[in-house]
C-alpha cells in the first residue's frame, strides 16, 4: 500500500494519539512518550516538528488517504557527525505488514538525499523488532552489526541492529597487507 509523507497539521493530533496509544508500539520507542498518549501530547509533539529547523529536522506524518497514520523522521546529527541523520518511525498497528514503512523510509531518504548535504542515514531498532528491520532492508538499508547491550528498555538491557544508507554506494574492502601499518593510528599490525 502506498503512503505519502506530508507536513504534520494540528489536526493530526487525534490520529497521531489513537496511534501512539498502544503499548505495542511504545515498546519499540525509545522512553520519553507517556501512556496514555493524549490529543495535548500529539498537539505539543506536532507543534515542535512544525517549529524544528528544516535543515536538521526532517519530519513528516505518514498517510493514508490523508489520514495521519505513524510519523517519520530524521534528524541531523552534530559536529563531526553534522552530515548524518538518524531515522525514527513508527506505524499504527492495523497497517503493519502492508510495506507502507518501507514506502516511507524510500521517501523521506530521498528527499533528503536529494535537498540536503547529508551522506548517511542510520536507524537503531531493538535487534528483536524484524518487523522494523525487514522494513529498512527492503528500502536498501545495510546492515552493519549488533551494539550489544545498547539501551535499557523497561527494565531489560537490549541489543540494537544498526542499519545505514548512504547517498554514495560504498564499496566495502580488506586492507592489503602494506596498507595496514600505514593506517590512521597506527593501531593495526601483523
Amino acid at each position: 500500500m502506498n503512503c505519502i509523507l506530508r507536513k504534520w497539521r494540528l489536526s493530526d493530533a487525534k490520529d497521531l494519539a489513537s496511534a501512539l496509544n498502544n503499548e505495542k508500539i511504545l515498546n519499540n520507542l525509545r522512553d520519553g512518550l507517556p501512556l496514555p498518549y493524549t490529543e495535548q501530547d500529539a498537539a505539543d509533539y506536532i507543534s515542535a516538528m512544525l517549529s524544528a529547523d528544516e535543515n536538521d529536522t526532517f519530519a513528516y506524518a505518514v498517510t493514508i488517504d490523508d489520514r495521519a497514520v505513524g510519523s517519520i523522521g530524521a534528524f541531523r546529527q552534530s559536529n563531526i557527525h553534522r552530515q548524518t541523520a538518524e531515522l525514527g518511525y513508527y506505524l499504527a498497528e492495523e497497517y503493519w505488514g502492508q510495506g507502507i514503512m518501507t514506502n516511507a523510509i524510500l521517501q523521506i531518504c530521498s528527499r533528503i538525499f536529494d535537498t540536503t548535504d547529508i551522506l548517511r542515514i542510520y536507524a537503531e531498532p531493538f535487534s528483536y523488532n524484524i518487523g522494523s528491520r525487514r522494513a529498512l532492508e527492503k528500502a536498501g538499508f545495510t546492515f552493519e552489526g549488533i551494539l550489544k547491550n545498547n539501551a535499557v528498555k523497561n527494565g531489560k538491557v537490549l541489543d540494537m541492529a544498526m542499519f545505514a544508507l548512504t547517498r554514495e554506494p560504498y564499496a566495502f574492502r580488506r586492507l592489503a597487507t602494506d596498507e595496514i601499518p600505514s593506517a590512521p593510528g597506527g593501531f593495526f599490525r601483523i
